[in-house]
């Protein structure tokens, strides 16, 4: 049996690639500090073929020694959060992820040289395209255009550069990913992270979708939007984004490859508050909505090309908005309910 680590495996996207990895019948040893959502309970948490160590992933001793027996490493531990992070925490976001990314990549050269380990994967994100002013984004545009103006976005792009300059002098394999606006459930209240006033409602979360629920949720009305709801994004299930991370772990023709892995359909902020409105008041509600001022950096479309993850690895983001709403709202549901919303 194969064995996989993988960082920041009690993350958002980390939980749904843990269970995928599980389902494909891999051992998987997952590590995390809890620093973002705390100790949190997962659903494969007592799984035989599962291991939680708890450490921090910029310790490269740590890293070195669970990754000597592991074939594979998803390398995607990370200080992340939605577009509030990128200001409350700018320094943070540079610095530590390049302590984490800086110290991965020391543990997986000594583990590959060693012997087992086969490749990384590295977690990426759609803000290295921040800056472009075409569309589609496809892949090497992160190249091309100029780079990204947040702090986030440059260290992303710097976890590319980490990633070839490992393979460049150490020929260390490896595959990058860029997944695009993850929507799932699992996302909780964030440690630290800094509410904000949207009308009558503090935000305990910075990606639009749960912000959105929630509000409508809390009875807010009219709605309010950040800018002018003309935005587009591409929001992409959680399982399908683990199954392209995944796939390009194991596929043979990804090695030392990068892809976008998201739908290919996009969508404007207010049409998805249209759809969560409609599904929380019904078809009868009439939707009126406020626009606040926007964050700096709330990127005006964000549109990824999709034809090589699906030519290459035969991947495709199947699962439509309105069902992940289907799935997200009654969970957010639960959670205002709890409090921990």
């Amino acid at each position: 049996m194969e064995k996989v680590l993988i960082s920041g495996s009690a993350g958002f996207i980390g939980g749904y690639v843990v269970e995928e990895l599980l389902r494909r019948g891999y051992a998987v040893v997952g590590v995390d500090n809890f620093s973002k959502y705390g100790k949190v309970k997962k659903s494969y948490d007592e799984h035989p073929n599962y291991q939680l160590v708890e450490g921090d992933c910029q310790d490269v001793a740590l890293m070195t020694s669970l990754l000597e027996d592991c074939d594979h490493f998803i390398a995607g531990a990370a200080m992340i959060g939605g577009i509030s992070y990128f200001h409350t925490y700018a320094y943070d976001l540079l610095a530590t992820n390049e302590r984490i990314i800086a110290a991965s990549c020391d543990a997986a050269i000594a583990a590959h040289k060693a012997g087992r380990l086969k490749k990384v994967t590295y977690l990426s994100s759609s803000m290295v395209f921040e800056s472009t002013d075409t569309w589609p984004s496809y892949e090497g545009q992160e190249r091309e255009v100029p780079p990204p103006l947040s702090s986030y976005g440059f260290q992303k792009l710097a976890v590319e550069y980490f990633a070839r300059a490992a393979w460049d002098q150490y020929k260390l394999p490896y595959t990058i990913v860029r997944p695009f606006n993850c929507v799932g459930i699992g996302e909780s209240r964030a440690l630290g992270d800094e509410e904000i006033l949207s009308g009558n409602v503090k935000l305990a979360m910075s990606h639009v979708v749960p912000d959105l629920v929630q509000k409508v949720l809390k009875g807010q009305d009219p709605l309010h939007i950040l800018g002018s709801g003309d935005q587009i994004r591409h929001y992409t299930y959680g399982g399908d984004l683990a199954a392209g991370i995944v796939t390009a772990m194991e596929h043979p023709d990804a090695v030392n490859e990068d892809f976008n892995l998201s739908t290919a359909e996009g969508t404007t902020v207010l049409d998805l508050a249209a759809a969560i409105w409609r599904k929380i008041k019904g078809a009868d509600s009439e939707l009126k909505v406020i626009s606040d001022d926007p964050f700096e950096y709330d990127v005006q479309r964000r549109v990824p090309a999709t034809e090589k993850a699906k030519k290459i690895l035969g991947f495709e983001a199947t699962t439509s908005l309105d069902t992940m709403l289907d799935e997200v709202i009654p969970w957010i549901a639960n959670a205002v309910e709890a409090g921990t919303i």
